[in-house]
């Protein structure tokens, strides 16, 4: 109960009256003149500083003035030992010390049978809890011991609650586009408390903080809760929602649920439908409700309040960054939590640093490879520009891709691209062509340039024959991509973005659902996806349609192969009489090439020898028995 001014001074004048109403009922149960006039009653209630316990209780829970003193005499049996012996005398027994419902109704004023029922307050509310085995008349009445601690002025959640609750205080800072739906919402719900509110987007933390704002600008404490807590038994999740509803009566609460999937969601749904009171839903999607609810969707903060985040949590720190910030916000897609956080734990980091740049980049990357980590596989980018022979077009293509993943928060924010839409502000590009000419390798170069993370997608880890499977585990995919800023590399994507085949029966609908569903997420994604492929005639039309570059590797022609020669062997490799011009007869692509020459360099070592023509003659020889295409007289004369 937020009765204002509660101190000492208060808890000493409750006391009193108790003590003066504790008198007045024993006065009924024949004390003679020990009870207290109601004159001298309305002195002391007069003198509080603010309502008493039991007033405050009786005008919350609407109690008529018989249930008033029931509730008290049901109190001060446990409060006054001679209230509870004149209890005991009353019954003709030694032994029951306790209030009935007889009792109560024989000596007390203004009483009605009702009053017990279960639709009335004393247990609608559980203010009182019975024993029936003697009958409703004779009946034990116990206090609930909430309740009791309540009338003497303790406020506490109830302990029952305590395990699956937890209170939440409000943030210390958000971004401004929170702030703004927080007092939004609060301004829609007015002086309503029984209201339903849904939180939906991708920022979890961001729903939190709306929510507990909400309740802070509405004078209310808020506590949360995981559906995956909550009692699944229809008995229990109903004594849960009526031990709630007495607390947000009692104290002012509001009550916020957090939770994942649909299944998680159904009892939460099923509180939502039935309890009165502020109820806050934090989910991905909004639950389907039968009642009313405000909706509202809260998505992690744009990059211009990101950067202005992490200027506040940086502090003098910020000032060590040479435009790093700009970057950061464009390329993570962090919650203010995250980066009030984060930016506490990096400033002497950074202020000690002679990189701190690289410091806040290097933290930032690591903030979320454990979500990637665990849908794919991450691949240390180890190629260079200058690794990569390709020809000058398609040399300018990928540089392009990489300017433009630098310049998005330029383009998007600050020219005003974004503000015309969401869809298509990702960068996605295709690199087609054959086995081994240099997609993969170029995925790392831009991985490099840009000190990206890169992540292959494991088909057989994503694509499931069970209906949904596929489609919820690319949106896992892309939502921890998007968050991380990570590039993510589909190889093979013929497999994946396949042409949508007429429908036949229920296994072909849903496969061109599966397809559907990917056009519509890649076009949505805001970061940069490379898709690899031998077979770009198989890819659906509509798909690469959604594609902003298109780089076609060529097989390598001789001179681009003779530098390919020339750069694949380490510094540290012992050479022996190399002829690049005749390795470069040879008409393999890059990714050939490279096996050739490892499996030299270990027929070399093996002969403790430097690497020559006759070790890569024989690994030649290998690599086409292994892929039973022997090589032409013409490609290998004259190697030895």
């Amino acid at each position: 109960m937020n009765a204002p001014a509660r101190g000492i001074d208060w808890t000493a004048a409750n006391q009193r009256l108790l003590v003066a109403e504790f008198a007045r009922l024993r006065a009924l149960l024949g004390e003679g003149d020990a009870g207290n006039s109601p004159a001298d009653l309305q002195a002391l209630r007069a003198a509080m500083p603010a309502p008493a316990a039991i007033d405050t209780l009786a005008r919350l829970f609407q109690l008529s003035a018989f249930e008033r003193d029931v509730l008290l005499l049901a109190a001060g049996v446990e409060m006054d030992a001679v209230l509870a012996k004149r209890c005991a005398e009353a019954h003709g027994s030694s032994h029951r010390t306790y209030a009935t419902f007889g009792l109560a109704l024989g000596a007390l004023g203004e009483p009605h049978w009702d009053a017990l029922t279960p639709v009335r307050p004393l247990r609608r509310w559980r203010l009182v809890e019975i024993d029936e085995r003697d009958g409703l008349a004779n009946a034990r009445l116990r206090i609930d011991e909430r309740v009791l601690h309540c009338l003497a002025g303790v406020d506490y959640l109830d302990q029952r609650l305590q395990p699956l609750l937890r209170r939440l205080a409000p943030p210390r800072a958000m971004a401004q586009s929170h702030r703004q739906i927080s007092d939004a919402v609060a301004d829609a719900l007015g002086n309503d408390p029984n209201r339903v509110v849904t939180l939906s987007g991708d920022d979890r933390d961001g729903q939190v903080d709306v929510a507990t704002c909400v309740a802070d600008a509405m004078g209310m404490q808020i506590y949360v809760g995981c559906a995956d807590d909550l009692p699944q038994a229809s008995s229990e999740l109903d004594a849960f929602a009526v031990l709630w509803q007495r607390e947000a009566i009692l104290s002012g609460l509001a009550l916020l649920f957090e939770f994942g999937s649909t299944e998680m969601s159904r009892p939460v749904i099923r509180l939502a439908d039935r309890m009165g009171g502020l109820i806050l839903l934090a989910g991905r999607e909004p639950p389907a409700l039968t009642r009313p609810a405000l909706a509202v969707s809260i998505n992690k903060p744009n990059a211009q309040e990101q950067k202005q985040l992490w200027e506040r949590a940086l502090g003098p720190a910020a000032q060590r960054l040479n435009g790093s910030l700009n970057a950061v916000a464009t390329q993570f897609r962090l919650g203010a939590r995250t980066i009030l956080s984060k930016g506490g734990d990096l400033r002497a980091a950074i202020l000690d640093s002679a990189e701190p740049d690289a410091v806040l980049w290097s933290a930032c990357r690591g903030l979320v490879r454990p979500r990637l980590e665990e849908l794919a596989q991450r691949i240390t980018p180890a190629a260079a520009w200058d690794d990569l022979i390709l020809p000058e077009p398609q040399q300018a293509t990928l540089r392009q891709i990489a300017a433009q993943v630098r310049q998005r928060l330029k383009v998007y924010d600050d020219w005003g691209f974004a503000a015309k839409g969401a869809r298509g502000l990702g960068i996605s590009a295709l690199f087609a062509g054959e086995s081994g000419t240099g997609k993969t390798m170029a995925a790392e170069v831009l991985a490099n340039a840009l000190h990206l993370d890169l992540y292959r997608i494991d088909l057989s880890a994503v694509v499931s024959k069970y209906i949904g499977e596929t489609e919820k585990n690319l949106r896992r995919v892309f939502d921890a991509a998007e968050d991380g800023g990570a590039i993510l590399l589909f190889d093979e994507a013929d497999a994946l973005f396949g042409k949508r085949s007429e429908v036949k029966d229920s296994h072909d609908r849903y496969a061109n659902i599966e397809v559907s569903y990917l056009l519509q997420r890649m076009e949505a994604y805001s970061g940069l996806a490379v898709l690899t492929t031998n077979h770009k005639e198989g890819l659906d039309s509509a798909f690469q349609r959604r594609l902003r570059f298109v780089v076609h590797f060529p097989f390598p022609d001789a001179r681009s192969r003779e530098r390919i020669w020339r750069s694949v062997f380490p510094a540290d490799v012992p050479l022996g009489g190399i002829d690049y011009a005749k390795l470069a007869r040879l008409n393999v692509a890059g990714g050939t090439i490279r096996n050739i020459a490892l499996s030299a360099a270990f027929l070399a070592a093996g002969a403790n020898t430097p690497l020559g023509m006759p070790q890569l003659l024989r690994a030649s020889h290998l690599d086409a028995a292994k892929r039973d295409k022997p090589y032409s007289d013409a490609e290998t004369r004259g190697w030895v």
